[in-house]
């Protein structure tokens, strides 16, 4: 049935329909307005794309009696996609079907005006009911956002055509006559939430009294401080209306009071010691200097955004109690103060070392400090350094694990780069020695170098480049390898028990970059390892800068670095995990893959801790190498690297241990890894300018038996 207030939405395909769109356009005062082809442009955009039965909708026809004219829009369920698009994902598409079964009253439609539009815009009911009995008058359109065409007409009227002209297919009913004894229960049948807005105290009381029969929650926003009353009537029941700020009032008597002798019970319910002083001051000033009480737009502004928000808490099922809260605009801005000027994102590197840290003294502190520069998954170190009279212990320090170094598989590799880094070192000052490999008594595995007057002039020439060696996290440029490069790289994994794997072609390394992208939104969106990697960022002025990621090491840009405040947020992350999204969390690692040369991936045959130790100790070599031939290198470390069971997958990530073994399978094929083999680690090479950062070293890691009486610096 047409109405005053609402549009009259025309299929064009209906016979009936298309008579009276051919009456409309014979009148010349009817306009016609069509958009439509822009509209269905715009929704073919959508991300993810929309289904065909959404773009096949057709175009519909939307008349206004009150404009005489006539707009094209899309279907109903098209031009809700694309109207309420921008919503996601504060309101999630799923979210937004449950409140669409939302009925919604508002009473009193000077502030209910601006309430009953926001529900409206946000899309946060299927139907409205609005009740008024008033006509809009000009002191109103301080406050309500109507014009002076609007002027004479019933509020109700005037808020239901505004919506309308937003939204044609919202149901919107409009009881003009207000709320009254006769007109009560017509309101409340059917709501699922009830918005009070009269400015009648008996009104306010006895439309509680009619929700909390029904079991309906009641809001309302007061322009004063931001005032905001919840009544779940729906949970309790029992409770009493106005939070029983009223006392014992007999509610029968307040239609024969005057507005002056309502004062004091308005004043009890908003607490008048809580109250703005102006407004405090304006209502002992009623029907003396002033008719009413007065109401600002953006007061009414603040209190509808509240109500919109304690609506989608309730038809959302989240935690909303009763009560009241001010959201005090006055107050927060009182609060106001100077930003912190440091820009954080700035990555200037002044008074940083520019050598890592060493030991002073004789061979052996040079074999701890050429141990210490060894490289570990996250700079984490996982080892516990000892120098004796004539020997050199390095063992794995179980403190230092984490859950993707699975039974401490990425610390054995740690160890053996450590272990090669002491030989070579060894090499250098000749003393190398004989050296034994173990289960500790109390650490998972330990290497022991005697020292000797040994000496191995291919190890020592490496001494240089192993001091040098260096993350570097530039994203770089993939020039190829040439072939001298690849023999070098190929025979110094063999010379050290492993083998390598180049993977060069641009096909292989695209594919490469999709795993290893999907790995990472999985290390992202999974809490512990989230954590744990956050864990091991350093940032300037960090008191632990000795182990560690320094953030100013990953070579972003101050754009990079102030996205990277989002990325290290729980919150955020749990978020998009919840939504089953953030595939844009794996695209740095995408384009650091796609920047690659090559990725070099070192395997080992077997899969103890002593054959991840040997793949270190060629990881090393082949890092060296890389960095000889004019190579920067990155190690990229998929969260299924140490996994070899399911069980393993689903101590990863449980809610993603499928995808995860998915992914290493794929990574597997793609790297050909053979029967019995293992991955030790994978490395990215590119061609890049040196690491902005030496990685820093823990001196704490390394200790003497006996005590030595130097102190390392």
């Amino acid at each position: 049935m047409q109405t005053p207030y609402s549009a009259h939405v025309l299929d064009p395909t209906e016979p009936g329909d298309n008579a009276l769109l051919d009456e409309l356009r014979a009148d010349p005062d009817i306009e016609f307005l069509d958009a439509h082809d822009a509209q269905l442009a715009s929704l073919r955009t959508l991300r993810p794309a929309p289904a065909d039965e959404l773009l096949s909708e057709g175009r519909r026809w939307a008349y206004y009696p009150w404009r005489r004219a006539v707009v094209a829009v899309l279907g109903p369920r098209g031009f809700q996609a694309l109207r309420l698009d921008r919503n996601r994902n504060n309101i999630t598409a799923a979210e937004q079907t449950t409140l669409s079964s939302l009925t919604i009253g508002v009473a009193g439609l000077s502030v209910g005006h601006v309430i009953a539009h926001t529900l409206a815009a946000q899309g946060l009911c299927g139907k409205l009911r609005l009740a008024d009995f008033d006509r809009l008058e000009l002191s109103n359109l301080n406050r309500v956002p109507a014009t002076v065409f609007d002027l004479g007409i019933n509020k109700a009227v005037v808020a239901a055509r505004r919506i309308a002209e937003i939204d044609p297919y919202l149901p919107v009913e409009v009881l003009d006559a207000g709320l009254n004894a006769e007109t009560l229960d017509e309101f409340v049948s059917g709501l699922d939430i009830a918005v009070e807005e009269c400015d009648s105290l008996d009104i306010k009381a006895l439309l509680r009294i009619a929700a909390r029969d029904r079991q309906i929650p009641v809001l309302m926003a007061t322009s004063d401080r931001g005032i905001v009353d919840v009544e779940r009537f729906d949970r309790e029941p029992g409770r009493p209306i106005l939070h029983g700020l009223l006392g014992q009032l007999d509610i029968g008597l307040l239609p024969g009071m005057s507005s002056r002798e309502k004062i004091p019970h308005v004043l009890r319910h908003l607490e008048a010691e809580r109250l703005s002083p102006r407004t405090a001051a304006s209502l002992v000033e009623i029907d003396r200097s002033l008719s009413t009480w007065p109401q600002l737009a953006s007061d009414v502004i603040i209190g509808a955004s509240a109500i919109a928000e304690a609506v989608r808490r309730i038809g959302l099922g989240e935690e909303l109690r009763s009560g009241r809260s001010r959201v005090d605009v006055n107050w927060a801005l009182n609060q106001i103060h100077e930003p912190d000027m440091r820009n954080r994102y700035e990555t200037t590197l002044d008074d940083e070392p520019t050598t890592p840290q060493s030991l002073d003294g004789g061979p052996l502190e040079h074999l701890a400090t050429a141990a210490m520069r060894a490289p570990s998954g996250g700079n984490t170190q996982p080892w516990q350094i000892t120098i004796a009279k004539d020997a050199i212990t390095v063992g794995i320090d179980p403190e230092y694990t984490s859950t993707m170094d699975l039974k401490f598989r990425g610390s054995a590799v740690a160890l053996g780069a450590a272990l090669l880094n002491i030989k070579i070192a060894a090499a250098k000052h000749h003393v190398l020695g004989p050296v034994t490999i173990a289960d500790g008594d109390s650490v998972p595995l330990e290497a022991t170098m005697r020292v000797s007057d040994g000496n191995d002039p291919a190890l020592a020439h490496l001494y240089q480049s192993m001091l040098a060696r260096e993350s570097n996290r530039h994203h770089g440029v993939p020039k190829p390898l040439d072939a001298t490069t690849i023999t070098h790289l190929a025979d110094a994994a063999q010379q050290h028990g492993a083998r390598l794997q180049l993977v060069t072609q641009r096909d292989d390394i695209t594919q490469a970059a999709t795993i290893l992208a999907a790995a990472d939104r999985i290390r992202f969106l999974t809490p512990h390892l989230h954590r744990e990697m956050i864990s091991e960022l350093r940032w300037p002025g960090d008191p632990d800068p000795d182990a560690g990621i320094d953030v100013r090491s990953l070579e972003f840009d101050p754009g990079e670095m102030a996205v990277l405040d989002v990325l290290r947020r729980p919150d955020v992350m749990a978020q998009l995990a919840d939504w089953d999204a953030g595939s844009a969390l794996g695209d740095d690692m995408r384009d650091r893959v796609l920047a690659s040369s090559a990725l070099a991936v070192v395997t080992v045959t077997g899969n103890d801790l002593r054959a991840y130790a040997v793949g270190g100790a060629a990881v090393e070599a082949v890092w060296i190498t890389a960095q000889q031939h004019g190579f920067g290198v990155q190690p990229v470390s998929p969260v299924f690297l140490y996994a070899h069971t399911d069980a393993e997958l689903e101590e990863l990530s449980a809610p993603f241990a499928a995808e995860l073994g998915e992914l290493q399978r794929e990574f597997n094929a793609l790297t050909r890894l053979q029967a019995g083999e293992s991955i030790a680690l994978v490395l990215r090479l590119a061609v890049a300018p040196p690491a902005s950062l030496p990685s820093r070293r823990s001196i704490s890691r390394v200790r003497t038996s006996p005590p030595l009486s130097r102190e390392p610096r």
